[in-house]
Protein backbone atom coordinates (compact mmCIF):
# COMPACT_ATOMS: atom_id res chain seq x y z
CA UNK A 1 0.00 0.00 0.00
CA UNK A 2 0.77 3.32 -0.87
CA UNK A 3 0.03 6.37 1.86
CA UNK A 4 0.46 9.97 0.84
CA UNK A 5 0.79 12.70 3.91
CA UNK A 6 -0.16 15.70 2.55
CA UNK A 7 -1.60 19.01 3.66
CA UNK A 8 -3.30 22.79 2.09
CA UNK A 9 -0.40 24.61 3.52
CA UNK A 10 3.03 24.24 4.85
CA UNK A 11 3.95 23.86 8.32
CA UNK A 12 0.90 21.55 9.90
CA UNK A 13 3.18 18.55 10.68
CA UNK A 14 3.48 16.99 7.60
CA UNK A 15 6.74 16.14 7.79
CA UNK A 16 6.06 14.71 11.39
CA UNK A 17 3.55 12.80 10.77
CA UNK A 18 5.24 10.56 7.55
CA UNK A 19 8.32 10.35 9.41
CA UNK A 20 6.84 9.05 12.58
CA UNK A 21 4.22 6.60 10.68
CA UNK A 22 7.23 5.21 8.50
CA UNK A 23 9.34 4.65 11.69
CA UNK A 24 6.65 3.01 13.47
CA UNK A 25 6.50 0.47 10.31
CA UNK A 26 9.75 -0.94 10.50
CA UNK A 27 11.97 -2.12 7.84
CA UNK A 28 9.36 -3.29 5.48
CA UNK A 29 8.63 0.23 4.65
CA UNK A 30 9.99 2.73 2.13
CA UNK A 31 9.82 6.71 2.99
CA UNK A 32 10.06 8.48 -0.15
CA UNK A 33 10.38 12.43 -0.01
CA UNK A 34 8.29 13.94 -2.38
CA UNK A 35 8.57 17.76 -1.90
CA UNK A 36 11.16 17.98 -4.45
CA UNK A 37 11.62 22.18 -3.81
CA UNK A 38 12.38 21.74 -0.11
CA UNK A 39 13.26 18.02 0.74
CA UNK A 40 14.09 17.69 4.88
CA UNK A 41 12.85 14.46 5.65
CA UNK A 42 16.38 12.90 5.61
CA UNK A 43 17.11 15.29 8.44
CA UNK A 44 15.32 13.56 10.54
CA UNK A 45 15.94 10.15 10.17
CA UNK A 46 19.41 10.47 8.47
CA UNK A 47 19.90 8.04 6.22
CA UNK A 48 22.90 6.42 4.61
CA UNK A 49 23.13 7.54 0.83
CA UNK A 50 23.97 4.71 -0.97
CA UNK A 51 23.55 6.13 -4.79
CA UNK A 52 22.65 9.18 -6.86
CA UNK A 53 20.86 9.41 -9.75
CA UNK A 54 21.04 12.64 -11.96
CA UNK A 55 17.48 13.00 -13.92
CA UNK A 56 16.91 14.55 -17.30
CA UNK A 57 13.70 15.18 -19.34
CA UNK A 58 13.63 15.41 -23.23
CA UNK A 59 14.60 18.62 -25.20
CA UNK A 60 13.99 19.40 -28.45
CA UNK A 61 17.45 20.24 -30.62
CA UNK A 62 16.85 21.74 -34.47
CA UNK A 63 18.98 21.00 -36.99
CA UNK A 64 18.59 24.83 -38.60
CA UNK A 65 20.42 22.95 -41.51
CA UNK A 66 17.09 20.74 -42.48
CA UNK A 67 14.40 23.08 -40.71
CA UNK A 68 12.02 24.58 -43.76
CA UNK A 69 10.24 27.08 -41.01
CA UNK A 70 6.94 25.18 -41.57
CA UNK A 71 5.55 26.06 -38.45
CA UNK A 72 4.50 22.62 -37.80
CA UNK A 73 6.13 22.20 -34.26
CA UNK A 74 5.38 25.48 -32.90
CA UNK A 75 1.55 25.09 -33.32
CA UNK A 76 1.98 21.77 -31.73
CA UNK A 77 3.55 23.17 -28.87
CA UNK A 78 1.12 24.77 -26.09
CA UNK A 79 3.83 25.52 -23.65
CA UNK A 80 5.84 28.04 -26.49
CA UNK A 81 8.63 26.02 -25.44
CA UNK A 82 9.42 26.17 -29.22
CA UNK A 83 8.98 29.27 -31.25
CA UNK A 84 9.63 31.03 -34.15
CA UNK A 85 11.28 34.55 -34.29
CA UNK A 86 12.26 36.38 -37.56
CA UNK A 87 11.82 33.15 -39.40
CA UNK A 88 14.31 31.13 -36.94
CA UNK A 89 12.97 28.37 -34.83
CA UNK A 90 13.71 28.90 -31.38
CA UNK A 91 13.84 26.71 -28.22
CA UNK A 92 13.28 27.46 -24.59
CA UNK A 93 14.24 24.31 -22.82
CA UNK A 94 13.08 25.52 -19.17
CA UNK A 95 9.42 25.26 -20.76
CA UNK A 96 9.49 22.31 -21.91
CA UNK A 97 7.48 19.27 -20.88
CA UNK A 98 9.22 16.95 -22.83
CA UNK A 99 6.03 15.17 -24.76
CA UNK A 100 8.08 15.09 -27.62
CA UNK A 101 5.33 16.38 -29.87
CA UNK A 102 7.25 19.06 -32.13
CA UNK A 103 9.54 16.02 -33.10
CA UNK A 104 6.74 13.93 -34.07
CA UNK A 105 5.24 16.05 -36.39
CA UNK A 106 8.46 17.56 -38.41
CA UNK A 107 8.40 16.60 -41.65
CA UNK A 108 11.50 17.53 -42.31
CA UNK A 109 13.49 15.47 -39.53
CA UNK A 110 14.98 18.58 -38.73
CA UNK A 111 14.64 18.16 -34.68
CA UNK A 112 16.12 15.78 -32.30
CA UNK A 113 15.77 14.17 -28.95
CA UNK A 114 18.36 16.34 -26.13
CA UNK A 115 17.84 16.75 -22.62
CA UNK A 116 18.03 18.78 -19.75
CA UNK A 117 19.05 18.07 -15.79
CA UNK A 118 16.34 18.75 -13.93
CA UNK A 119 17.49 17.24 -10.80
CA UNK A 120 18.98 14.39 -8.85
CA UNK A 121 16.91 11.24 -6.52
CA UNK A 122 19.05 10.47 -4.10
CA UNK A 123 18.58 6.28 -2.29
CA UNK A 124 19.38 5.47 0.70
CA UNK A 125 19.04 3.07 4.17
CA UNK A 126 17.90 4.19 7.43
CA UNK A 127 18.60 1.50 10.10
CA UNK A 128 17.27 -0.91 7.55
CA UNK A 129 14.30 0.93 6.25
CA UNK A 130 14.70 2.12 2.32
CA UNK A 131 14.47 6.04 1.71
CA UNK A 132 14.32 7.57 -1.30
CA UNK A 133 13.88 11.42 -2.07
CA UNK A 134 14.48 14.05 -5.07
CA UNK A 135 16.43 17.10 -5.19
CA UNK A 136 14.90 19.78 -7.75
CA UNK A 137 17.81 21.62 -9.56
CA UNK A 138 17.98 24.94 -8.22
CA UNK A 139 16.65 27.45 -10.91
CA UNK A 140 14.31 24.68 -11.99
CA UNK A 141 10.54 26.05 -12.62
CA UNK A 142 8.92 22.73 -12.93
CA UNK A 143 8.80 20.16 -9.98
CA UNK A 144 6.55 17.28 -11.59
CA UNK A 145 8.86 15.42 -13.53
CA UNK A 146 10.96 14.96 -10.59
CA UNK A 147 7.97 13.88 -8.44
CA UNK A 148 7.05 11.37 -11.18
CA UNK A 149 10.60 9.99 -11.57
CA UNK A 150 10.86 9.54 -7.74
CA UNK A 151 7.35 7.82 -7.74
CA UNK A 152 8.69 5.34 -10.24
CA UNK A 153 11.52 3.92 -7.83
CA UNK A 154 8.86 2.64 -5.29
CA UNK A 155 8.57 -0.53 -4.12
CA UNK A 156 5.89 -2.05 -4.76
CA UNK A 157 6.95 -5.26 -2.52
CA UNK A 158 6.52 -2.84 0.39
CA UNK A 159 4.38 0.31 2.75
CA UNK A 160 5.01 3.23 1.38
CA UNK A 161 4.79 6.19 2.39
CA UNK A 162 5.02 9.51 0.77
CA UNK A 163 5.83 13.29 2.50
CA UNK A 164 4.34 15.29 -0.54
CA UNK A 165 4.82 19.04 -0.74
CA UNK A 166 2.53 21.39 0.98
CA UNK A 167 -0.32 22.91 -0.94
CA UNK A 168 -2.89 21.94 -3.53
CA UNK A 169 -0.65 22.94 -6.63
CA UNK A 170 0.42 20.46 -9.69
CA UNK A 171 3.58 19.00 -7.28
CA UNK A 172 1.00 17.60 -5.05
CA UNK A 173 -1.05 16.28 -7.46
CA UNK A 174 2.18 14.90 -9.18
CA UNK A 175 2.81 12.66 -5.58
CA UNK A 176 -0.36 11.84 -4.39
CA UNK A 177 -2.35 10.37 -7.95
CA UNK A 178 -3.18 6.99 -7.13
CA UNK A 179 -1.91 6.24 -4.16
CA UNK A 180 -4.21 4.20 -1.79
CA UNK A 181 -4.93 6.74 0.82
CA UNK A 182 -3.62 10.77 1.59
CA UNK A 183 -3.48 11.37 5.34
CA UNK A 184 -4.52 15.29 5.53
CA UNK A 185 -2.90 17.18 8.33
CA UNK A 186 -4.10 20.62 9.83
CA UNK A 187 -4.49 23.04 12.45
CA UNK A 188 -7.78 23.99 13.79
CA UNK A 189 -7.81 27.26 13.05
CA UNK A 190 -9.43 29.34 10.35
CA UNK A 191 -6.49 29.36 7.81
CA UNK A 192 -6.27 25.75 8.61
CA UNK A 193 -9.83 25.23 7.68
CA UNK A 194 -9.18 27.12 4.52
CA UNK A 195 -6.28 25.08 3.43
CA UNK A 196 -8.14 22.01 4.22
CA UNK A 197 -10.96 22.61 2.14
CA UNK A 198 -8.96 23.05 -0.68
CA UNK A 199 -6.87 20.17 0.46
CA UNK A 200 -10.10 17.87 0.53
CA UNK A 201 -11.65 19.04 -2.98
CA UNK A 202 -8.27 18.17 -4.20
CA UNK A 203 -8.34 14.51 -3.40
CA UNK A 204 -12.05 14.30 -4.24
CA UNK A 205 -11.50 14.82 -7.52
CA UNK A 206 -8.93 12.23 -7.61
CA UNK A 207 -11.06 9.60 -5.83
CA UNK A 208 -8.36 9.03 -3.13
CA UNK A 209 -9.88 7.95 0.30
CA UNK A 210 -8.91 10.39 2.47
CA UNK A 211 -8.38 10.32 6.74
CA UNK A 212 -7.27 13.88 8.85
CA UNK A 213 -4.87 14.00 11.43
CA UNK A 214 -5.45 17.45 13.81
CA UNK A 215 -1.85 18.95 14.69
CA UNK A 216 -2.06 21.06 17.39
CA UNK A 217 -5.14 19.89 18.87
CA UNK A 218 -6.11 21.79 21.79
CA UNK A 219 -5.51 25.24 20.21
CA UNK A 220 -7.84 27.17 18.08
CA UNK A 221 -11.54 26.29 17.69
CA UNK A 222 -13.93 23.39 16.17
CA UNK A 223 -13.97 23.98 12.46
CA UNK A 224 -11.77 22.07 11.58
CA UNK A 225 -13.44 18.75 12.94
CA UNK A 226 -16.92 20.40 12.30
CA UNK A 227 -15.99 20.62 8.65
CA UNK A 228 -14.35 17.01 8.62
CA UNK A 229 -17.42 15.49 10.20
CA UNK A 230 -19.77 17.26 7.46
CA UNK A 231 -17.35 15.58 4.81
CA UNK A 232 -17.52 12.17 6.25
CA UNK A 233 -13.25 12.62 6.48
CA UNK A 234 -12.39 10.20 9.39
CA UNK A 235 -9.98 12.16 12.09
CA UNK A 236 -7.69 9.43 12.51
CA UNK A 237 -5.56 11.10 15.31
CA UNK A 238 -5.27 14.26 17.29
CA UNK A 239 -1.80 15.42 18.24
CA UNK A 240 -1.51 18.20 20.78
CA UNK A 241 -0.01 21.30 21.31
CA UNK A 242 3.38 20.33 23.55
CA UNK A 243 6.41 22.20 23.66
CA UNK A 244 7.97 18.97 24.56
CA UNK A 245 7.21 18.17 20.92
CA UNK A 246 8.17 21.37 19.35
CA UNK A 247 11.89 21.27 20.96
CA UNK A 248 12.02 17.58 19.81
CA UNK A 249 11.14 18.82 16.18
CA UNK A 250 13.47 21.81 16.40
CA UNK A 251 16.39 19.09 17.38
CA UNK A 252 15.49 17.05 14.28
CA UNK A 253 14.25 13.98 16.42
CA UNK A 254 11.34 12.25 15.00
CA UNK A 255 8.12 11.85 17.28
CA UNK A 256 8.25 8.13 17.81
CA UNK A 257 11.63 8.38 18.87
CA UNK A 258 11.56 11.38 20.77
CA UNK A 259 8.52 10.13 22.84
CA UNK A 260 8.11 5.62 22.34
CA UNK A 261 4.89 6.00 23.52
CA UNK A 262 3.78 7.43 20.28
CA UNK A 263 5.02 4.51 18.80
CA UNK A 264 1.59 2.43 18.82
CA UNK A 265 -0.40 5.27 18.12
CA UNK A 266 1.01 5.79 14.28
CA UNK A 267 1.14 1.70 14.23
CA UNK A 268 -2.77 1.37 14.82
CA UNK A 269 -2.99 4.51 12.46
CA UNK A 270 -1.99 2.36 9.94
CA UNK A 271 -4.41 -0.26 11.28
CA UNK A 272 -6.96 2.16 10.64
CA UNK A 273 -5.92 2.69 7.09
CA UNK A 274 -5.99 -0.54 6.57
CA UNK A 275 -9.50 -0.92 7.66
CA UNK A 276 -10.66 1.87 6.28
CA UNK A 277 -9.34 1.07 2.63
CA UNK A 278 -10.23 -2.66 2.85
CA UNK A 279 -13.67 -1.13 3.24
CA UNK A 280 -13.98 1.07 0.49
CA UNK A 281 -12.48 -1.79 -1.65
CA UNK A 282 -15.66 -4.03 -0.96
Amino acid sequence: MIISVASGKGGTGKTTVATSLALSLGKDTQLADCDVEAPNVHLFVHPEFRNEEIITVPVPKVDESRCTGCGKCVEICRFNAIVNIADTIMTFPELCHGCGGCQAVCPAGAIEEGERIIGVIQHGLCNGMDFLHGRLRIGEAMAPPLIRQVRSRINPDKTAVIDAPPGTSCPVIAAIKDTDFVVLVAEPTPFGLNDLELAIETVKILKIPAGLIINRSDIGDMGVADYAARENIPVLMEIPYDRNIAEAYCRGEPLVEAFPQWRRRFVRLCEDIDELVAEIAL
